[in-house]
């Protein structure tokens, strides 16, 4: 027998029924963001290193020790590709926008989902492969845009039922305010320097803003003691900031100011927020972004301002388990049986012509022992969660009819349909799925199909 072979740690299977979450989660996203008049783009898995070490930053934990980056074969003239999977879509998606010119006619607001990846130790809440959500929007330069994707965000908290989480918010101001900051920043921590542990010396001079992340308990005293930013925001950063604030008090968004919220990717200026939980322990956020004005010229695009947020779908999907949050179950509106082989050419055909009037029918199937008796038939349509049984039994066919028995309702009533004239009772069959309690099915995949998420959403404070 040949050596059995198992996905690659950290990067998880999402299986039936933990797969139709996904699903449904996926098609709540859709419909708002076409509410909000976002457009979906899908990007490359695989893209050029050099794109994430510009635009994510080279002294980022994500470049310097997450990202899968490798050496591509050699082509006919000797040159290899540096390749990289993408740890996060947004500077993939800005490629994109440049690459095509998709700004030559004006702004754009685009929105994108699908599985990015990081080398790191597998643990709760940190995989390999892992999922994000993102809303980009690109070309706006004022804060009712910000505030604009904050509300999109809280649509979806609220389109969902995802109650237990807050938005913390601060502004970073400008490059030439976070350089005066800056000079300050590593002034404090070097009269501290005996206080800093290994990442704060290695950051000082390279990310000094990065050191106010720390999540390090013996470093507390000295990062609060730290100068803050907002001290060096000159009169338009603060305006930009105001005016967020304003919008999101007219729509009634609750916030906190965190002025150690930094986020941790390079490319960040003015407005960042993360929405978090205390749910899931040190893995807390599961929504973050903010402003990017220099991103896109950073690239090799025009400059031209720009922002957005990303989302773990892992980590939402499991706070929603968490709180214990009804979602709806794909079921089958009927499930039909089956008297013998003789009898599937009449009843594959009945079958087509349910479904394409939209009625989701589940088929018994012959396995290698051929096709069940009635009773586990019976039993497996049952089990099935349909909310008819259409019998095909060897007398209604006779008849040219079929027998409908309800199997929800407590009835059991059951009634006999003409097979001729199945589109007039087709709507019949069709019902809403019913919903289940996120946690009670039974699948053998980790929480959320691969654990509580990801390294934080957009290079989140959990990196």
């Amino acid at each position: 027998m040949a050596e059995k072979l198992n996905a690659v740690k950290g990067m998880n299977d999402i299986l039936p029924p933990e797969s139709a979450r996904w699903e449904w989660l996926e098609a709540t996203v859709r419909d708002l963001m076409a509410r909000f008049a976002y457009r979906n783009v899908r990007t490359p898995i695989l893209e050029h290193t050099a794109l994430f070490v510009r635009g994510i930053g080279e002294v980022t934990d994500i470049v310097e020790k997450e990202m899968y980056a490798f050496e591509d074969r050699s082509d006919k003239h000797g040159q290899a590709e540096h390749l990289a999977m993408r740890p996060e879509n947004t500077a993939g998606l800005v490629r994109a926008v440049i690459e095509h010119n998709m700004l030559y006619d004006g702004p754009k607001r685009l929105w994108y989902t699908g599985p990015m990846f990081r080398r790191e130790k597998p643990q709760r809440g940190r995989y390999r492969q892992f999922h994000q959500i993102g809303a980009e929007a690109l070309g706006f330069g004022g804060p009712d845009v910000d505030a604009e994707l904050i509300l999109l965000a809280s649509a979806l908290w609220k389109a969902i039922g995802l109650t237990d989480v807050r938005l913390e918010l601060n502004s970073l101001g400008q490059p030439a305010e976070r350089a005066l900051h800056r000079a300050q920043l590593i002034a404090h921590f070097e009269k501290h320097a005996e206080r800093l542990d290994e990442d704060g010396k290695r950051r000082l001079h390279s990310n000094p803003l990065r050191i106010l992340d720390t999540k390090n308990p013996a470093m507390k005293d000295v990062v609060e003691s730290a100068p803050r930013l907002a001290e060096f925001l000159g009169a338009e950063s603060l305006a930009h900031f105001e005016g967020l604030k304003a919008i999101l008090e007219a729509n009634d968004i609750a916030y906190t100011i965190n002025p150690r919220l930094v986020r941790g990717l390079d490319y960040y200026n003015l407005t960042v927020f993360e929405f978090v939980t205390d749910r899931l322990g040190a893995q807390g956020t599961v929504c973050g972004g903010g402003r990017y004005d220099g991103l896109i010229e950073q690239i090799g695009g025009k400059p031209a301002p720009a922002v957005g947020w990303a989302m773990g779908v892992e980590r939402v999907l499991d706070l929603l388990k968490e709180q214990g949050t009804a979602i709806p179950a794909p079921v089958p509106d009927a499930y039909a049986i089956v008297p013998d082989a003789a009898s599937m050419p009449l009843v594959l055909r009945t079958l087509q012509q349910l479904r394409e009037a939209g009625v989701r029918v589940q088929m018994h199937a012959a396995t290698a022992e051929g096709l069940a008796s009635f009773k586990s038939q019976m039993k497996k349509a049952d089990g099935s969660g349909a909310i008819h049984a259409l019998i095909f039994g060897a007398d209604e066919l006779a008849r040219g009819e079929v027998t409908l028995k309800a199997l929800r309702d407590g009835s059991g009533a059951q009634t006999t349909r003409s097979l001729s004239e199945v589109a007039a009772w087709a709507a019949t069959l069709q019902s809403s799925p019913p919903t289940e309690t996120p946690g009670r099915s039974q699948v053998s995949v980790p929480p959320s199909g691969g654990g509580l998420g990801e390294p934080g959403p957009r290079g989140s404070t959990t990196n």
